[in-house]
């Protein structure tokens, strides 16, 4: 797994995420959130630990379908799919635990 540094504006669509295999995290937010850029380096370092584990980051903002179908209201909101099913979420995480929580419900 490489982590994504950019986020993606041509996210997969709910049916695209809901069929994943294996673990994923989907990680919502935008290059110019300043919530979302303190929290890189806490993502970068949990998701080192877990090279196993899909990371897409997704351009999140008004009227972009996905973020909606997960009701994401703030960024950066981090959502971990187990088989393309949500098993944890963590919003604007202060602190890598936080993220390896999530991690750890992936398996």
């Amino acid at each position: 797994m490489t982590y994504q540094r950019r986020y993606a504006d041509d996210a997969p669509s709910r049916e695209e995420v809901d069929t994943l295999h294996g673990p994923a995290v989907l990680e919502f937010g935008t290059g110019w959130c300043g919530f979302c850029t303190a929290a890189q380096p806490l993502i970068e370092q949990a998701l080192q630990c877990h090279p196993a584990v899909r990371h897409v980051k997704v351009e999140d903002g008004p009227g972009r379908a996905l973020g909606r179908s997960f009701r994401v209201k703030l960024w950066p909101t981090l959502v971990f799919l187990k088989d393309g099913k949500e098993v944890a979420r963590s919003v604007r995480p202060r602190d890598v635990d936080e993220l390896l929580q999530g991690l750890a419900q992936l398996g």
